[in-house]
């Protein structure tokens, strides 16, 4: 592609709705990057982070949805829960999401464990962030920058076969596969090809998977 990069929206304001079907399409992806040691070195070191959008969540909304929809599941599904019950289980739900929630704030500053983070080459601004993942400013934002509304998932450094099936790593190559939703992340691309003009970049889906 050679189309550059859109302007910068202000924090999602006056950007596209995002195109995202009611269910969420999982696809898989390669991308290569390939250039000079010490570059692809620099990349690889600022890529890396914990792989997760560390958002600010209304829990307590989220039980109320929850309680409501434990007292009236759709369709063929029937109610099997008391009002007692479902309050209950609504609380419980929500006091895990927010242990969950909390371990993750205090752990993805430090965590290096996904070697593509989007959130680490691309921030999510801080009022977004605080808006939560289902605001159309925060999801409009993250479809004009990322090309698609969710974080990466099951992102993994591919390793190059050697000698006798061992596993080596090119020092001039940083090849990864991950699941993107809906879309193939192609803003995300054009700004990395502008961020660092001396590493080849190329991104492939893989429509039948890995």
């Amino acid at each position: 592609m050679t189309a550059a990069p859109a302007a910068e929206p202000r924090d999602g304001e006056g950007a596209a709705a995002p195109l995202a079907p009611g269910d969420t399409d999982w696809l898989y992806h390669h991308l290569r990057v390939t250039g000079a040691p010490k570059a692809v070195a620099l990349f690889r070191s600022a890529a890396a982070g914990a792989g997760v959008i560390p958002w600010t969540h209304d829990h307590g909304a989220a039980a109320e949805r929850w309680f409501h929809l434990l007292l009236a599941p759709p369709p063929p599904a029937r109610r099997t829960i008391s009002l007692e019950g479902a309050r209950i289980l609504a609380g419980q739900l929500r006091d895990a999401v927010e242990a969950r929630g909390q371990l993750v704030a205090e752990r993805a500053p430090q965590s290096r464990a996904c070697p593509l983070d989007l959130h680490r080459l691309l921030p999510v601004p801080d009022r977004l962030l605080r808006l939560g993942p289902d605001d159309p400013d925060s999801r409009a934002w993250l479809w004009s920058h990322w090309g698609t509304t969710e974080a990466l998932r099951g992102v993994v450094e591919l390793p190059i076969g050697g000698r006798g099936g061992a596993r080596r790593r090119d020092p001039g190559l940083f090849w990864a596969g991950f699941w993107s939703a809906d879309w193939t992340p192609w803003p995300v691309l054009l700004a990395l090809r502008a961020r660092w003009p001396g590493l080849r970049l190329d991104l492939r889906p893989l429509y039948d998977g890995p």
